[in-house]
Formats: structure tokens, C-alpha cells, sequence
């Protein structure tokens, strides 16, 4: 992966995604971290007056816009300390809706991360303390693999990776090419979870057993481990497994355990939120 996206809307926890991202650039092959803040002002805003009777002029949209700049270089120099040699970090500023302006950014930057803070700005003015909308929006629209990191989550070296499987679907939901470009160089050790919660493994069903012998195949170059929990509530059951086992992230792959219906929840998105939570990175 040569390019990471970082969007930042200037939150504690978009902060800390940036620092990630810049202390990740030791572990991987990364080239490029680009920082992009969005802020988009409506015609209407620069035509009509709003309820107190003020009206944006031009000069204040130009001072907004510059001092986004500084900010995001301020950010850019803090992380120069924190990056491997020979990465370029570089800053963007997007008129436009945050959505529209990762989408575009990935495809103009050709980034192959996004990496996110699970909550931001949006979510303390939404009164929130779970996933703030534009995260869940951002994970399902982006064309790439996005990196949700919790705010208070502090960067720790990934050497373990949780996994997670249903392995009715083993053979259409694995990237492999995908998963050889995130971890085929580094030593990371692969836990492979499936939450078992109607003992079909135990029972040795034939064709629970011949998707099984399909998984072990597809992932043998990784030499993972595989476990079996039987939480009858998957995300949770995937979560608290990872933290028990001191995993650094959680990779979800696509449509596995339905986690962009699941991620909505309250209650996932809390978990999402916490400090104790680790990172999740979600696959397309």
C-alpha cells in the first residue's frame, strides 16, 4: 500500500488517527500520507443571511480556508518526527462534503487506505459517543480498505491480526490478493475466528468440514491459528476475543458477518468508541 488517506476535521481523535497512520509508515511499504480536511459552504450561505442577520463575505470564507491550511500544516510538521524516512506527507483542502471529497481524493491521490478516527467533530455535535455518521458513511462508500481507529486507541506495533470468518462464505469473501499486499511481508501473526454459536464445528458436519478444509487451504501461506467461540452475538463475540487476546486489529472482510449492517447498532458503535477497542480494518 503506497498512499494512506487521512481526512481530519480537527478532533482529538482524528489527531490520533494521523499519529497511527504516520507510526504505521514504520511497518509497512507506505510512500504517501496525505491529510485532507473538508468543509463545504452552500451558495445559499454566501448569498442569504443567516438567522442572526449576517451574511458569509468572501474575505471570511478565504480566512476559514487558510487557517484550515495552517492547521493541517502544523499537523504535517508534528508528524515529520513520527514517519519513516523517505515518507512525503502532504495536505489537501477539499471544498466540498466530506464523502465527496474522500471519494474524490482517494481516486485523484490514488490511495490505497483510508484511515479514519471513529469519532470526530460531527459525532460530539450529533451529542453522540458511538461512530459519528460520516465514519459509517466513509467505510461503506469508499472504494478501498478503511482503518477505523478508536479515539484513545494508542499505536502499538501490529504483530497480531484477528480475522474474521464465516466460513459458509470462505471461498467468495476472501481478498487474498488483497491480504497477501497487506501482511504477505510482515510477521504478523493471523488468528482466524468463526463464532460458532450452534456448535456446527463439534458436530463435524461434512460440509462444515469440507468449507473448513477450503479456508485452511486458501489462507496456508499465512500459518494462522484458528479458534471457535460461540458468542451468540457475533461483532461482540469478535471484539471481546480480540481484546482478550491482546490482537493489535480486527480485519473484517466483505459482507463477513454483515459488520456495515452491524456497525450501525448502538451498541457495536460503542465499542467501536471505547479506549479498549482496537483497530478495525475493513476490507472491500
Amino acid at each position: 500500500m503506497k498512499t494512506y488517506l487521512v481526512p481530519v476535521d480537527f478532533s482529538d481523535a482524528a489527531f490520533n488517527a494521523a499519529d497511527f497512520a504516520a507510526k504505521l509508515s514504520h511497518q509497512t511499504n507506505v510512500e504517501t500520507i496525505v491529510l485532507m480536511n473538508a468543509y463545504y459552504i452552500s451558495e445559499l450561505e454566501t448569498m442569504l443571511p443567516d438567522a442572526n442577520m449576517v451574511m458569509l463575505r468572501q474575505e471570511e470564507i478565504d480566512e476559514n480556508a487558510i487557517d484550515r491550511l495552517a492547521q493541517l500544516e502544523k499537523l504535517k510538521v508534528r508528524l515529520k518526527n513520527r514517519v519513516r524516512d523517505g515518507v512525503e506527507i502532504k495536505v489537501r483542502l477539499n471544498r466540498s462534503h466530506l464523502l465527496r471529497a474522500v471519494i474524490d481524493t482517494v481516486a485523484e491521490e490514488k490511495a490505497d487506505l483510508v484511515v479514519l478516527g471513529s469519532v470526530g467533530n460531527t459525532t460530539v455535535r450529533e451529542g453522540g459517543i458511538g461512530l459519528g455518521g460520516h465514519v459509517i458513511a466513509i467505510s461503506k462508500a469508499s472504494p478501498v480498505p478503511v482503518m477505523v481507529i478508536p479515539p484513545a486507541y494508542i499505536y502499538k506495533k501490529i504483530e497480531e491480526a484477528v480475522i474474521a470468518f464465516d466460513f459458509k462464505k470462505a471461498k467468495e469473501n476472501v481478498p487474498i490478493n488483497l491480504l497477501h499486499k497487506l501482511l504477505g511481508k510482515q510477521q504478523i501473526k493471523l488468528l482466524v475466528v468463526n463464532v460458532d454459536a450452534k456448535g456446527k464445528h463439534g458436530a463435524a458436519e461434512p460440509k462444515q468440514l469440507a468449507r473448513e478444509g477450503a479456508l485452511h487451504h486458501i489462507l496456508k501461506v499465512f500459518q494462522p491459528k484458528y479458534f471457535y467461540i460461540n458468542n451468540p452475538n457475533v461483532i461482540t463475540g469478535i471484539l471481546d476475543f480480540a481484546r482478550e487476546h491482546e490482537a493489535q486489529m480486527v480485519i473484517a472482510l466483505p459482507h463477513t458477518y454483515s459488520f456495515f449492517q452491524s456497525i450501525m447498532h448502538s451498541s457495536i458503535s460503542q465499542q467501536l468508541a471505547k479506549s479498549s477497542a482496537v483497530p478495525l480494518l475493513l476490507l472491500k
